[in-house]
C-alpha cells in the first residue's frame, strides 16, 4: 500500500460541551471494561503539532532580495489561490439591487444585495457620504458578530468613515448576518457549518475573499467612487480577511487589520475559527509573507494589548511585522508598513477607528501625516433598518452555507454517479491527494505490559505521531480492530464479546485526536466543535485527519503482520471512524471485512442541525469532488458491512433514503468490478 511507502471566539458561539458527546437518538452503550494504554496525561497531540508548527515556521525565511522575493511572491500568491479556492468573477454582472436606504447625520446608508458568484448573492449595506463625489471608498470588513454588519461596532466604522468623505461598504460576511442558514436566525459561521465547505472543495476563507474581491468591484463600478482610491479595514475575523483581501488584491492602496494580525504558528493548537485556516498554509509561508505581498502599498496593524487570543498578541503580530519589514524595504517603502497598540480588550475601538481615518486620509486623500485623529459623534442605527430584507422572506438567490452545500454537493455528485467506468488507479492517486497522504510509517514500538487480559502497546510513526492500541490474542491468527472517534470507552461491550466468541484477536486503538490520543489542552476550545483544535491544526500542516487516521490504520496492519503474523483483518469503526476503514481499503488496503456503525453513506450535506454528531475532522477537502463514500467503498476489495447508516447530520436513513443508497452503492460498485460485496445491515 502507497501510505507506508510513498481571534478571540465569542461567547455568541452556541455548541455546548455537552452536546459533542453524540447524537441523542443514537446514543452508545459505554463500557469500562478497557483498560487505559497509559497512566499519565502528557498531551503528545499538543506538543506535536505545536512543534511541527515551529519547524515550518523556521523553514519559511525572507528572501535576501527583491529579485528573489519576487519569485517568492509569484508563488505564494499562486498557492493562496489554490489552497483557499478563491474565484474571480471580473466579467460577472454584479446585478447591485437596493431594497431601502436612511438618511443618517451626514451620510446614507443604502441596504443592497449583489452577485458575487454565479446566482449566489450577497447582502451588504452601503454608506454613502453627502456630496457629489468622486468620493475614495473603504470595503470594511465583519468580525465574528452573528448579526454581521448589524453589529454596532461595525456601523460606527462605516458612519466615521461616510461622515469623512468616504464611501464604506459593509457585506455582510459568508454564512453570517441575513447570509445564516435561517434569515431570521443569526448563527455563529465558523465550526461545523464552516468546515462542510470542505467537502465541495471550498473554504470558509476563500468563499469571503471571493465576497470581498466582488466588493472592490461593486465600488469601482459607483459612478460616484474614485476607482483608484480604495483601502479595507476589519477586526478581528474581518481583520483576518483585510490583509488576505489586501495581499491578493492590488486594487486595495491602503488596509488597516485590527486585532487580527499574528502568526501562523500560534495558530495551530490555538483557537482561531475555521475562517482563519488556509489549507498546507505552513508548508509554503508565515503570515509575514502574507503581509509582505501587500508591498509596497499601505498597511497599517491595530493590536490590543489586553487581547485575550494568544495568536492576536502584540507579541505575535510584532514577529511577522519585523520579518515583513524588509520586503518593504526592497521597494523604499519601509514607511508605508507600521503598527499601533491600544490598551483595549478585543475589538474595534474608537482608538482603531481614528487610527483608520489617519491612514485613509494619508493614502487615498493625501492629506495629513497618517497619525490617527478624533472622529466625529456616531450613533448607531435601529438593526431593522439596516436588513436588506424583511424578517424571513429573503430572496433564495442569498445562500447560506447549508443551501450552498445542498446545491454544490448535488452538482458534484450527479457528475460522479453519470461516470459509466472509473478509472481505478487514478481514483486511488487522486483520493491520496484528498487525504493528503504522504510517506510515514511504523517508528518505534513499545510494549507497556498486561492490564486486565489485554497487552497494552505503543506505536509511533516515523514523524512521531502516537497510537494508544490494546491488543488481546484470539485463538486464530484473524485480528479485528476496532475503533471509535470518541475513544475505546465508547466501544460497546458486546461487540467486544461477539468479536471475541468468534476466536479472532481483537485490536483496540485510539486514532489521533480521539480517546487517550487526543488533546486535553485543547478541550477548553473544542466546546466550539469535537476536533476543532486538531483539525485546523493538520489543515495547517497539509494533512486531513482522516488521511493521518489512514495512515495510522496502515502502520498497525503492518506492525499486526510482522509481529502477531497476522493472516487476516477486519475492521469495525463508529462514525467516523468508520470512514477511515472504508478509506484505508480503498488506497488498497488489505482488509477482509469492513463494519461501520452510524457512518454516513454520503458527504452530501444534508441539514444544518445534528452536524456536531460527527467531529469536525470528518470533513475533506474536495472529497465530493473526487466522488463519494459510494465510491470509496467500491474501490476496495472486501466486504463492507454498513451497520445503522445515516446522513451527514448523523439522521438514520429513511426507507426511501436507504433504497437509493443501496442503489447507489451497488451501481458504483458494478462500474468498478471489484470484488467484495456491500451489505445494508
Amino acid at each position: 500500500m502507497s501510505v507506508c511507502n510513498s481571534g478571540r471566539l465569542f461567547v455568541l458561539l452556541f455548541v455546548l460541551a455537552g452536546q459533542l458527546c453524540g447524537h441523542q437518538a443514537l446514543s452508545l452503550p459505554q463500557t469500562d471494561s478497557l483498560p487505559a494504554v497509559f497512566n499519565d496525561q502528557t498531551d503528545v497531540l499538543h506538543s506535536f503539532y505545536r512543534y511541527r508548527a515551529a519547524v515550518s515556521a523556521k523553514q519559511h525565511q525572507v528572501p535576501g532580495n527583491l529579485r528573489d522575493w519576487e519569485s517568492y511572491r509569484r508563488t505564494l500568491r499562486e498557492n493562496i489561490i489554490h489552497h483557499t479556492g478563491t474565484k474571480f468573477f471580473p466579467d460577472l454582472p454584479l446585478d447591485l439591487r437596493e431594497t431601502a436606504s436612511h438618511r443618517g447625520n451626514g451620510f446614507t446608508v443604502k441596504n443592497i444585495w449583489f452577485q458575487t458568484r454565479p446566482q449566489v448573492y450577497a447582502t451588504a449595506n452601503l454608506y454613502v457620504p453627502e456630496g457629489s463625489g468622486k468620493f475614495p471608498a473603504v470595503i470594511v470588513m465583519m468580525g465574528h458578530s452573528t448579526n454581521g454588519k448589524l453589529y454596532e461596532n461595525y456601523q460606527l466604522v462605516g458612519q466615521t468613515l461616510a461622515k469623512e468623505g468616504y464611501v464604506a461598504l459593509c457585506i455582510d460576511p459568508w454564512g453570517a448576518g441575513e447570509r445564516s442558514t435561517r434569515h431570521d436566525d443569526f448563527e455563529y459561521h465558523g465550526t461545523y457549518l464552516g468546515a462542510s465547505l470542505l467537502n465541495v472543495g471550498e473554504t470558509l476563507m476563500g468563499m469571503q475573499l471571493t465576497d470581498n474581491i466582488r466588493g472592490i468591484d461593486l465600488l469601482q463600478s459607483l459612478p460616484y467612487v474614485d476607482r483608484d482610491r480604495i483601502g479595507a479595514t476589519g477586526a478581528s475575523g474581518g481583520g483576518n480577511q483585510t490583509m488576505w483581501l489586501a495581499a491578493l488584491d492590488e486594487r486595495v492602496k491602503a488596509a488597516l487589520p485590527v486585532v487580527s494580525v499574528g502568526t501562523f504558528d500560534s495558530y495551530v493548537m490555538g483557537h482561531n475559527c475555521v475562517c482563519e485556516v488556509l489549507p498546507h498554509g505552513l508548508t509554503f509561508t508565515g503570515e509575514w509573507g502574507v503581509l509582505g505581498l501587500v508591498a509596497p502599498r499601505a498597511l497599517r496593524m491595530c493590536n490590543h494589548k489586553q487581547e485575550s487570543n494568544p495568536t492576536f498578541f502584540p507579541a505575535e503580530m510584532l514577529k511577522s511585522y519585523e520579518k515583513a519589514l524588509p520586503v518593504f524595504g526592497f521597494y523604499g517603502a519601509e514607511k508605508n508598513i507600521d503598527y499601533q497598540l491600544f490598551d483595549r480588550p478585543h475589538g474595534y475601538y474608537p482608538e482603531d477607528r481614528e487610527a483608520l481615518l489617519g491612514l485613509m486620509d494619508l493614502h487615498l486623500k493625501g492629506v495629513g501625516d497618517g497619525k490617527p485623529r478624533k472622529e466625529k459623534s456616531l450613533e448607531p442605527l435601529p438593526a431593522e433598518q439596516l436588513m436588506v430584507f424583511e424578517k424571513g422572506k429573503r430572496d433564495p438567490l442569498v445562500h447560506s452555507t447549508a443551501s450552498f452545500n445542498r446545491m454544490m454537493g448535488e452538482q458534484l455528485r450527479k457528475t460522479h454517479l453519470d461516470n459509466p467506468s472509473p478509472d481505478i488507479a487514478l481514483k486511488r492517486k487522486e483520493l491520496a491527494q484528498v487525504l493528503s497522504l504522504k510517506k510515514s510509517g511504523l517508528g518505534t514500538v513499545k510494549l507497556l505490559g498486561q492490564h486486565a487480559g489485554w497487552e497494552r502497546v505503543m506505536l509511533t510513526t516515523n514523524e512521531g505521531r502516537v497510537i494508544p492500541v490494546l491488543v488481546k490474542d484470539g485463538r486464530t491468527r484473524e485480528f479485528a480492530l476496532v475503533a471509535h472517534p470518541l475513544g475505546k470507552k465508547h466501544i460497546p461491550l458486546s461487540v467486544i464479546e461477539s468479536i471475541k466468541k468468534s476466536g479472532m484477536g481483537i485490536v483496540v486503538v485510539d486514532f489521533s485526536g480521539t480517546g487517550e490520543a487526543a488533546s486535553f489542552q485543547s478541550a477548553g476550545y473544542d466546546n466550539l466543535g469535537r476536533m476543532h483544535t486538531y483539525s485546523r491544526a493538520a489543515l495547517w500542516v497539509g494533512e486531513t485527519v482522516p488521511g493521518n487516521w489512514v495512515t495510522e490504520l496502515n502502520c498497525l496492519a503492518s506492525w499486526l503482520k510482522s509481529e502477531k503474523q497476522a493472516v487476516s483483518l477486519s475492521f469495525h469503526g463508529y462514525r467516523e471512524a468508520g470512514l477511515a476503514g472504508i478509506l484505508f481499503m480503498a488506497m488498497g488496503g488489505e482488509l477482509k471485512e469492513i463494519h461501520t456503525y452510524q457512518s454516513p453513506v454520503s458527504y452530501q450535506f444534508d441539514r444544518k442541525e445534528g452536524l456536531e454528531f460527527f467531529g469536525l475532522g470528518i470533513h475533506l477537502p474536495g472529497i465530493l469532488n473526487w466522488g463519494d463514500v459510494s465510491l470509496a467503498a467500491s474501490l476496495g476489495t472486501g466486504d463492507v458491512h454498513l451497520h445503522e447508516p445515516v446522513t451527514m447530520s448523523g439522521t438514520p436513513l429513511s426507507s426511501a433514503q436507504k433504497t437509493e443508497a443501496v442503489n447507489e452503492f451497488e451501481s458504483v460498485k458494478k462500474k468498478t468490478g471489484t470484488s467484495g460485496k456491500i451489505i445494508f445491515d
